[in-house]
Formats: structure tokens, sequence, C-alpha cells
């Protein structure tokens, strides 16, 4: 489904980075480790990569990984992309400083919770989850996402997936995407910062 979606010539969600995400600027240092999650066509990772991160990104479409490596060469950035299923990846413990999921609702509840275990394993101690997605109310907005109510977030839900972090924000909000045609409108989300705590030791 994904190959197809992304074969066109146009980049489907933009070529900008999200908004959240840039919004999270301050919280990020050149040097520091990030891995994007299912990062499409590529304007997440290849953003991270403009601020000076070491960034790895994982898609399971390789039309996707394609145009992320196009659009990495023209902002002459390095990015390692590879190619995965999300249920796929190795999720290896205490990798990276940074992980970032935009949009990533594609996954069913209990695939849901194996990712985010996933990503919380592959922090290093002190490290941030950023976060953003739609909320249920997105549906009858229809400017993007899944029409499967379950795989929406709500403040509730984040709060007990991510209850052994730091929560640093967790904010809900109805705000207008221009992300290509693929987000476009009026849109019900829900953004998360949360850091994994330090080592006992630290």
């Amino acid at each position: 489904m994904w190959d197809q979606r992304y074969s066109g010539a146009d980049y489907v969600f933009g070529v900008e980075p999200n908004r959240f995400l840039t919004s999270c600027g301050h919280l990020l240092e050149p040097g520091q480790t990030a891995l994007a999650v299912a990062d499409g066509e590529g304007r997440n990772s290849v953003w991270l990569a403009s601020q000076g991160l070491s960034v790895t990104a994982f898609d399971a479409s390789n039309a996707g990984l394609s145009k992320a490596r196009q659009l990495a060469a023209e902002k002459r950035v390095a990015v390692d992309h590879r190619l995965s299923q999300i249920e796929d990846w190795e999720w290896r413990a205490e990798c990276f400083d940074v992980v970032v999921a935009i949009f990533i609702q594609f996954a069913a509840p209990e695939l849901r919770s194996v990712i985010f275990e996933g990503m919380k394993r592959t922090l290093k101690p002190g490290g941030l989850i950023l976060m953003e997605g739609y909320r249920p109310e997105q549906i009858a907005y229809a400017t993007g996402g899944p029409r499967q109510r379950e795989q929406l977030y709500t403040r509730g839900l984040l709060e007990e997936a991510f209850a052994d972090f730091e929560i640093l924000q967790l904010a809900e909000h109805d705000s207008e995407l221009h992300e290509g045609q693929g987000h476009s409108g009026m849109s019900a989300l829900i953004d998360l910062v949360a850091r994994k705590p330090p080592a006992p030791d630290a």
C-alpha cells in the first residue's frame, strides 16, 4: 500500500518537517543520535540531520525510502535510511538520544504496545521521545490519518503507555495542518514529549 502511495513524483506529506517536531528544536543538540520511526519520504529525518544530529530512519516502503534519499541528497545531509517493516525492526537497547514518531498510527493496539515498548527500550537513559498523532476527534475532520478509532491516541492512553517516563509535554489541540496532500486542514492532534529516567547511578 505504501509503495503505491509514495510512487508519484510529489511528496505525499510534503518536504517540510512536521511543525511539532521543529517546535522541539530547542531540546536537540548537534551530535545526538536520533531514530525516526516509519519515516516515509524523509521530511523529518532530513530535518533532524540538518540540525546536526546523527540520524537513523526506517520505513517499510522502498518507494518512500528512495524519495527520502533523494531529499537528503538535495539538502546535502546524511541519513542512515533502512528498509524494515516496523514489526521486524530491532529495537536495540539504549542506542539513541532521541526517538521521533510522527503520525505512526497504522498499528492496531497490540502492535502499538510492542512499538511503544521498543521505542522506550532503544532510548538511552535521559533520552527523549517526540511524538505527534491524531486524537479520535480526527475521524470527524477527515483531513488525514486512519479511520480506525482504536488506532488513535488519547491523553489517557499516552499517560498509561509512558507512565514510567517523565512527561514533559502532553498537549491536545485542534490545529490546521498543511503537510502535502496527506495531512491538509483542521486536525485533532496530540503531542507528547517524554524523557526516559536517567540511569540509577547518574
